[in-house]
C-alpha cells in the first residue's frame, strides 16, 4: 500500500471503506483570534453585499445563537434555527470553554455570555451573483459506475448550493425567503432516473419551487463572514473552495484532537488541553466500528477523487468493480480527507450535512463539509487524534 508523502508531493492512498486519491497534503493556514469575523469583497456571497436597511424580518433568538456559535467554532452543523442534537453539542462545547456549568441549553447564564454578540444578527440580506449562479446543475446518478462518467460531483441545483454556502438547508432558505417562491428553477435538474444526494423527504415543497437566479435578493443565516486572505492558501482550487464555503483561513492552530464516540463529537485542543472549537460527527457503524486509541495526522488532501471499493462499504453491491468517483461537493468525501496514522481511517467532509450524527459511517468521521475544511485548517501532520468511547 502505497503511503503519503508529507508535505512534499501529491498522494494517493487506498483507503479502505472511506478511501481517496490525488491530492496535495497541508495547507499551512495562519491562525486567527477567537471569533474572527471580518470580511472581505474575495468572499462570495459576504456580508458585504447586505442590503442597506434590510434589517430582521422577524426574531430568530435561537438561530441568532447558532450564527454566533458558527463564528465562534463551536458549531451547530446544519443552522437551521431549531434546538437539534447538533445545536445541544455546539452549546455545551462554548459552555465547557467559558467555564461554565454545561447544560446544553440556552439557559440564562449563557444568554448572558452570548449577549457580547448581540450585535450580530441571526439573517443577513444579500445579492446572488451573476458568477456565482453561472455553473450547470445536475443530479447525480445513483450508479457508482454512472458517476464516474461525471467531470465532478457538483451541485445538483443553484438552491443546494446557496443552501451549503450558508450552512443550512434549502427548506431553511424557503421559509426565510416566501416571496421567492412560485415557479421552477431552470438550474433545477428534472430527471426521475436520478437522485439528488438530499435524504427523500428532507426539502418542502416550498424549497422546491424557489426559482433562485443571479440578481436576485435573498435573506439567508449570517454564516459564513470570516476573515479570508488568498495568500494564505497555496492551492488555487481549495482557496475557491473555502470561499465557496464561507469559511475564512484564519484559524486556531490544534494541538491536540480528541473523537468522542459516545457525546459524537469531534473537539480540538489548545496546547493547554483547553477547548477552542467542537464538531458534531458522524462515527463509525457495528460493522466498521470507531478505532479506539491514539493515533496522528498523517496530512490532508483537498478535493480528492474517492475510491469505490465494495468490499470495504456496508451496504454496496458487492459484485461492482473498484471505482474512482470524481470530486466535488457531493463526492461521498465531501471536500476534503484527513489522513490517520490508523489504516483506512480518516476524517471527511460529506455529502449529506443534515443527517451528521444521525447515521452510521463506514468507518471514518464525517463532518459538514464547511466542518471539515474548518477543521482542515487547524490541523498539521503529526498532531495527536485521541478516538475515545
Amino acid at each position: 500500500m502505497r503511503r503519503i508523502a508529507l508535505a512534499t508531493a501529491a498522494f494517493i492512498l487506498p483507503l479502505g471503506a472511506c478511501s481517496y486519491s490525488e491530492a496535495p497534503a497541508d495547507n499551512g493556514a495562519t491562525p486567527a483570534a477567537e471569533g474572527a469575523a471580518a470580511t472581505t469583497t474575495a468572499n462570495p456571497l459576504s456580508s458585504n453585499d447586505a442590503q442597506p436597511g434590510a434589517a430582521e424580518d422577524k426574531p430568530r433568538p435561537l438561530m441568532q445563537a447558532q450564527v454566533v456559535l458558527d463564528r465562534l467554532g463551536f458549531t451547530p452543523g446544519v443552522v437551521d434555527g431549531k434546538m437539534g442534537m447538533s445545536t445541544v453539542n455546539a452549546i455545551k462545547g462554548f459552555q465547557e470553554a467559558k467555564g461554565m456549568q454545561i447544560s446544553g441549553q440556552l439557559d440564562e447564564p449563557t444568554k448572558q455570555v452570548l449577549a457580547q454578540w448581540k450585535n450580530i444578527p441571526a439573517t443577513r440580506m444579500v445579492t446572488i451573483p451573476a458568477e456565482f449562479a453561472n455553473e450547470q446543475f445536475a443530479a447525480i446518478p445513483k450508479d457508482p459506475k454512472e458517476q464516474t462518467k461525471l467531470k465532478g460531483m457538483g451541485y445538483t441545483s443553484l438552491a443546494e448550493k446557496i443552501a451549503e454556502r450558508f450552512h443550512t438547508t434549502e427548506a431553511v432558505l424557503a421559509e426565510m425567503n416566501p416571496q421567492a417562491a412560485g415557479g421552477t428553477s431552470p438550474n433545477t435538474p428534472v430527471d426521475n432516473n436520478v437522485s439528488t444526494t438530499a435524504p427523500a423527504g428532507n426539502e418542502s415543497a416550498a424549497a422546491a419551487a424557489i426559482a433562485y437566479r443571479a440578481g436576485m435578493q435573498i435573506r439567508v443565516p449570517n454564516v459564513g463572514a470570516d476573515r479570508f486572505d488568498p495568500a494564505a492558501v497555496k492551492d488555487e482550487k481549495w482557496a475557491s473552495t473555502l470561499q465557496m464555503l464561507g469559511v475564512g483561513t484564519e484559524q486556531p492552530t490544534a494541538a491536540s484532537i480528541e473523537v468522542d464516540k459516545s457525546d459524537q463529537v469531534l473537539r480540538v485542543l489548545d496546547g493547554q488541553g483547553k477547548l477552542i472549537a467542537l464538531f458534531t460527527a458522524t462515527m463509525g457503524s457495528s460493522q466498521f466500528p470507531l478505532p479506539i486509541g491514539t493515533w496522528k495526522i498523517q496530512g490532508t488532501a483537498f478535493n480528492s477523487p474517492w475510491q469505490y471499493n465494495p468490499a470495504l462499504l456496508a451496504n454496496a453491491d458487492k459484485s461492482d468493480p473498484i471505482l474512482q468517483i470524481p470530486p466535488g461537493p457531493n463526492n461521498p468525501i465531501g471536500v476534503v480527507w484527513i489522513d490517520l496514522s490508523k489504516e483506512h481511517y480518516g476524517i471527511h467532509g460529506t455529502d449529506s450535512p443534515d443527517r451528521i450524527g444521525r447515521a452510521e459511517s463506514n468507518g471514518c468521521i464525517r463532518l459538514t463539509n464547511w466542518d471539515a475544511a474548518r477543521l482542515a485548517q487547524m490541523l498539521k501532520p503529526g498532531t495527536k487524534a485521541v478516538f475515545k468511547v
